[in-house]
């Protein structure tokens, strides 16, 4: 479901007073760390990790794949995959992903195949489906579903990222335990667990998982962590009696790694580009500081004033999750979105509010502008103003010269170039 928008017809005082500040690139240093050869790294994960390769012989594996974006992520899978047939096993993949895809079976089957993931590529069966199984519920009643191939299966190789959440804390974030209790569930069992709230999801989802690991057949669990510059820096395979305990410390190793500005403080930021294969948020409130739920730890991340989304990943496939978040977009932004999917996304996470629609302009050097008219307290001729593509990439980023110099003597930045003035084509959008 699109929306043709009608070009904004809006008077705004004040803003030929307003300039844009002149910029410089810089570099944001981190831990680069990372893991060089991954397939070999994973070869001696599960040869050193799996203590009975002969139990997978003429076995049925069902291993799960998310919609996060995870570099490398077909050479990860194609690597397990040609492994466990050397062992004797037959794998198959599933797409484990709750509602996203826009809640169909081929919805789900085109965003594994945009990260290059399918039959022909991989060499094993792809199987996508929306039914479920009902597996067990939670103390309070909640019903516990399953992917029907996954419980069909002889063994459940549980293959995701771990990363902090967008909307809650805990031992558990976003995770192994997260996909089996949401990820696993399809949308009709991820619809029935946001329906508890987010609030109860840090005790709710190791509840689930422990069920889940009782009475599923869970063959071993692949925990992958990314660093600040989006390379992989950590992937482990373990035995099932270890998926929780290593999902609490890869969730910790993962918030150790993760990127944040260099600064505290921000009058706009501008993010080129949001979409799931970023976040399930579209941009990652960790580092941005803006999320659904509202929970005050994330507003102490970046006192920012105004947050300018200028458009949709390609990967993203038109789901505009994370746009109501934007105090102001551009009418190309929103034409470009399709809201079905998208608020089919945001009432399976009961977050309503997420589905909403923000001001928009009629191009970026509009919205920019609008952006810096409608800060409080500032001077106009010392805005501080950063733009990054996305929240993956967050070691090269333009921000405005009066924040380069209250930051320049950091030892975890490095001047790239400028000053410079933001470019724009002929249609006043950015280049």
């Amino acid at each position: 479901m699109y929306i043709d928008f009608p070009p904004a017809d809006v008077l705004v005082r004040g803003m030929d007073q307003i300039r844009i500040p002149s910029m410089v690139t810089v570099e944001q240093k981190y831990d680069p760390a990372n893991i060089r050869d991954i397939s070999s790294h994973i070869r001696r994960q599960m040869e050193d990790n799996l203590k009975n390769k002969g139990q997978y012989w003429n076995k049925r594996l069902c291993l799960t794949v998310g919609s996060r974006g995870i570099p490398h992520l077909d050479r990860i899978v194609r690597t397990v995959c040609d492994i466990l047939k050397e062992w004797g096993a037959k794998p198959f993949i599933i797409p484990a992903m709750g509602s996203h895809g826009g809640a169909t079976a081929d919805g789900q089957k085109e965003v594994l195949a945009g990260y290059n993931i399918t039959e022909d590529s991989m060499g094993v069966p792809v199987l996508s489906s929306m039914d479920v199984v009902e597996y067990a519920r939670l103390d309070d009643g909640t019903k516990l579903y399953c992917d029907k191939y996954a419980s069909e299966s002889d063994g459940i190789i549980l293959l995701n990222k771990v990363k902090p959440h967008t909307d809650f804390r805990g031992a558990h974030e976003s995770g192994l335990a997260k996909m089996i209790a949401i990820g696993l569930a399809k949308h009709i069992g991820a619809s029935s667990f946001h329906r508890v709230g987010l609030d109860r999801f840090a005790g709710l989802i190791p509840e689930a998982a422990g069920k889940f690991l009782k009475v599923m057949p869970v063959a071993f669990g692949i925990g992958i962590v990314q660093n600040a510059y989006d390379d992989l820096c950590a992937i482990e395979v373990m035995e099932k009696e270890k998926i929780m305990e290593k999902d609490r410390e890869l969730l910790v190793l993962a918030k150790e790694k993760i990127a944040k500005f260099k600064f505290d403080e921000l009058d706009v930021l501008i993010i080129d580009e949001i979409g799931k294969n970023i976040s399930g948020m579209g941009f990652d409130p960790n580092i941005v500081g803006r999320n659904n739920s509202g929970t005050r730890d994330f507003s102490k991340i970046l006192r920012l004033q105004k947050l300018f989304i200028r458009g949709l990943s390609e990967e993203s496939h038109h789901n505009g999750a994370g746009i109501a978040s934007a105090d102001v977009t551009t009418r190309q932004c929103l034409r470009s979105v399709d809201w079905g999917t998208t608020w089919t996304n945001m009432i399976t996470a009961t977050t309503l509010n997420g589905g909403r629609i923000p001001l928009y302009m009629n191009n970026d050097r509009q919205a920019i502008l609008l952006a810096i008219r409608t800060c409080n307290g500032i001077d106009f001729e010392d805005v501080t103003l950063a733009r990054i593509k996305n929240t993956l990439s967050m070691n090269e980023i333009e921000i405005s010269q009066s924040l380069y110099n209250k930051i320049k003597d950091r030892k975890d930045i490095h001047l790239i170039r400028g000053p410079h003035e933001m470019r724009f084509d002929e249609h006043d959008n950015l280049i």
